[in-house]
């Protein structure tokens, strides 16, 4: 009888025993099936950071920010050099510590990681020691993860994540940590057309405005608050015979007059740029065509009524003066968000451009 309830005992343990790793096998399933809706959820986050109409750097710290939320992340900073330093794009590290952690890349023991695109992973062992970047700081991180950046095999930063524990990374799985950062690499991929785009507007010397950059960057955030918006274009028809005819200092004086009574002229909510040479762009965010166009008449009336003296230097014939005015084409459209802009400024550059030099009026195309 004895034999009989051991060997019974025996069956029962081994019941259990295939039981609990059925039932392990089904919860690691489970991790990992969550792991995978987790990191799908994520990545539609990023997609949405992209498609959010702001900056790059605004972008940047959106997916941060997801990053620490969905992954329970302590601190994570991403640092990316620009072509002429690096620069902390985002982070939820206290400014103070902004210094080290954007020359990483000068520490010994994170060069072999650069050189060699590979994840570098460093902890402490005991509570009075330090990580080996850190110098003025000793409680905030205990464990460090350092990521690589490549886009197209070319260094472009890194991205480092820090805990308060020791050996808080010992058991993450790395897998996921190189998906997320393929994102962020696939994210930053994705912007810099749009970083360029920023980084590339300058002001005209002479009128002030931003140049015609500003409309693809920038300008574009506030326009795309709204769902259409009207693009005018206006060419100075005249401008190049007054430069011939007369001086380009002359030109330019009819430049400045001209942007200067635009500028008073037009709400600030509305973009007005120096497009290229003799054209200007003002975008009236959220207004029809129709709602522009009057407004218009009366601005290029008060435009081309601008009189500017030639003074030559010498006695001027029959001591009658010489006066200057500009004479101005405008061409509008509109212009849909989601849409490409600069398809619909070369659209109305090329109409001014093929116009006939007297045309002299305000077209809808």
């Amino acid at each position: 009888m004895e034999l009989i309830g051991i060997i019974i005992l025996v069956f029962i343990v081994i019941a259990l025993v295939i039981y609990n790793i059925s039932i392990h096998k089904k919860v690691q399933t489970f991790n990992n099936i969550s792991q995978k809706i987790n990191s799908l959820n994520v990545l539609q986050d990023f997609m949405n950071a992209i498609g959010e109409n702001n900056s790059v750097d605004e972008k940047l710290r959106s997916i941060n920010d997801t990053l620490i939320e969905k992954f329970d992340i302590k601190y994570s900073t991403i640092v990316v050099f620009n072509g002429a330093e690096y620069v902390i794009k985002a982070t939820n590290v206290d400014e103070k510590h902004w210094e080290a952690l954007k020359n990483l890349h000068t520490q010994e023991i994170f060069r072999d990681s650069i050189a060699t695109a590979t994840t570098k992973y460093v902890t402490i062992e005991k509570e009075s020691e330090r990580l080996p970047y850190q110098q003025m700081e000793f409680a905030r991180a205990k464990s460090a993860m350092f990521l690589p950046l490549y886009v197209d095999n070319v260094y472009i930063g890194y991205w480092i994540i820090e805990s308060g524990q020791i050996h808080a990374y010992d058991h993450l799985d790395t897998t996921i940590i190189d998906v997320i950062k393929e994102n962020i690499v696939s994210v930053l991929k994705t912007v810099i057309y749009q970083n360029t785009m920023e980084n590339i507007v300058r002001k005209d010397q002479f009128t002030e405005l931003y140049s015609a950059e500003y409309l693809y960057g920038i300008g574009k955030h506030s326009i795309d608050k709204y769902t259409t918006s009207t693009v005018c274009m206006f060419k100075i028809t005249n401008l190049e015979e007054i430069n011939e005819n007369y001086s380009r200092k002359m030109g330019n004086n009819i430049l400045i007059k001209v942007s200067n009574l635009i500028k008073r002229s037009i709400s600030a909510d509305y973009i007005f740029v120096r497009y290229m040479g003799p054209k200007f762009a003002i975008v009236f965010s959220g207004v029809e065509p129709e709602a522009v166009v009057e407004f218009l008449k009366d601005v290029k009336q008060s435009a081309e009524e601008i009189s500017i003296v030639y003074e030559n230097g010498k006695k001027i014939k029959n001591k009658q003066e010489i006066s200057i005015s500009p004479k101005i084409n405008f061409v509008l459209s509109t212009y849909y968000k989601g849409t490409g802009m600069e398809g619909v400024t070369k659209k109305l550059e090329k109409y001014l451009d093929n116009a006939n030099k007297q045309e002299n009026k305000i077209t809808y195309i």
